[in-house]
C-alpha cells in the first residue's frame, strides 16, 4: 500500500509504500476511498498530543470498502462501504467501559494517532468499532462526519437544549453541527477569528443568526457556547457571553493554556465542561439525526501526495468546510 507517513514530530509526512495491511481476528482490511483531514491530526504531527505510535500514518475520518474479514468477524460483508472513526478499540473490561463511557476507556487505541490510520491507500480496523454507512453520498462528502460531525455532535448534546448556541471557531465541526441544531430549531450564534470575515460569511450563509469577532459583544445572551478553536483564552470570553446558568463546552482535544479569570464569570450557576472522544451510540445517534437534519458538508478534495499541503492549509486557516485526501486508486 501507499501511505503518507510521520516519522517525526514537527516534520514533514513522508510518502512510503509499505506491506499491505493484513487483519487480525476482529479485524476488517479497508481500502480507502476518502480520509478527512482533522484538525486532531494537526495535533499529533505537530507534537501537541504526546507519545505518538512514530512511524504513523495519521488520518481517522476514514471511509472505506472493506476488502478482507477476520475470522472473528460477524455482521460485516467484503464490499461493503463503512465509515473509520477516531476510537480505534477499548478495553472493554475497565470501569469506564462497564458503565457505557467508553470515550474515557482506561487503554484505548485511537486511529491515526496510536495506531494506523487513513492517511494511505489501505488500513486495517477493529470491525467492532466501524460504522457501516450505506450507500448514500459521496466518500468525501461523510469523511468529515467521522469525527467533526461526531464531536460536534457529542459536544451539542453535551450543551443542553437551549435556544441561543455560541460557536467559537467555524471550521470543519462547526459547519456540520450548526446544520444540526438549526435544524431543531435553535439560534446559532458564530464566533471567529478577529477579521476573518470569510468565515463569519460562510456561518451566515449556512443559517446563523450573528457572525462576528470572537472578542465580540454577543447581541443576546447565550444559552451555552462550543468552543471548537484550540485557544485558551476563548473560554472566559464564552463564559461571559452565556446567561445565568448557561453551560460553556470544549470541545478539542487539545487547548492552549486558559487564563485565569474571575470567579464572578462561574457564579450563577454557569458551568464549564469538556467532551473527550467518542462512544459507539454517539455515531449510531449522529448518523441517524444527520440523515434527518440533511446534513451536508462543504470540502475541498486533495490528492493524497498532498497530505502537507492539506494540513499546511488548515493550520493556516485557509479552509471553508474540511478538507479530504483521496488515494490515488479512486
Amino acid at each position: 500500500m501507499h501511505a503518507m507517513v510521520l516519522e517525526a514530530i514537527g516534520r514533514p509526512l513522508v510518502p512510503k509504500d509499505l506491506p499491505d495491511p493484513v487483519p487480525g481476528p476482529t479485524d476488517v482490511a479497508v481500502r480507502i476511498a476518502a480520509c478527512g483531514v482533522c484538525r486532531t491530526d494537526l495535533h499529533v504531527v505537530d507534537g501537541e498530543l504526546p507519545h505518538p505510535a512514530l512511524p504513523l500514518v495519521p488520518g481517522h475520518e476514514i471511509v472505506g470498502r472493506i476488502e478482507a474479514l477476520g475470522s472473528e468477524v460477524r455482521g460485516l460483508e467484503i464490499g461493503m462501504r463503512v465509515g473509520i472513526p477516531w476510537l480505534g478499540r477499548t478495553c472493554r473490561t475497565c470501569p469506564y467501559c462497564l458503565s457505557e463511557r467508553e470515550n474515557l476507556c482506561d487503554r484505548p487505541l485511537f486511529t491515526g494517532y496510536t495506531r494506523n490510520g487513513g492517511y494511505a491507500t489501505q488500513t486495517v480496523a477493529d470491525a467492532r468499532y466501524v460504522f457501516p454507512l450505506g450507500e448514500e453520498e459521496a466518500d468525501a462528502a461523510l469523511a468529515p462526519l467521522l469525527c467533526a460531525g461526531l464531536i460536534g455532535w457529542r459536544s451539542l448534546v453535551a450543551a443542553g437544549d437551549g435556544r441561543r448556541l455560541g460557536i467559537y471557531g467555524f471550521g470543519a465541526a462547526a459547519h456540520i453541527v450548526a446544520q444540526v441544531a438549526l435544524w431543531q430549531g435553535r439560534e446559532i450564534y458564530a464566533f471567529t477569528r478577529p477579521g476573518d470575515t470569510a468565515a463569519q460569511d460562510f456561518a451566515l450563509r449556512l443559517g446563523a443568526s450573528w457572525a462576528g469577532n470572537s472578542d465580540a459583544a454577543t447581541p443576546a445572551p447565550l444559552d451555552a457556547a462550543i468552543i471548537f478553536a484550540p485557544v485558551g483564552a476563548l473560554v472566559p470570553l464564552a463564559l461571559a457571553s452565556v446567561r445565568k446558568g448557561g453551560r460553556v463546552v470544549c470541545a478539542g482535544i487539545h487547548m492552549s493554556d486558559i487564563p485565569s479569570f474571575a470567579y464572578r464569570l462561574l457564579w450563577e450557576e454557569r458551568s464549564l465542561v469538556s467532551v473527550a472522544n467518542l462512544t459507539r451510540r454517539d455515531g449510531i445517534d449522529f448518523f441517524a439525526v444527520a440523515r434527518q437534519a440533511g446534513v451536508r458538508t462543504e470540502t475541498a478534495a486533495y490528492p493524497l501526495a498532498a497530505a502537507n499541503e492539506a494540513l499546511g492549509d488548515l493550520r493556516a486557516g485557509n479552509l471553508q468546510g474540511a478538507a479530504v485526501l483521496v488515494p490515488p486508486n479512486n
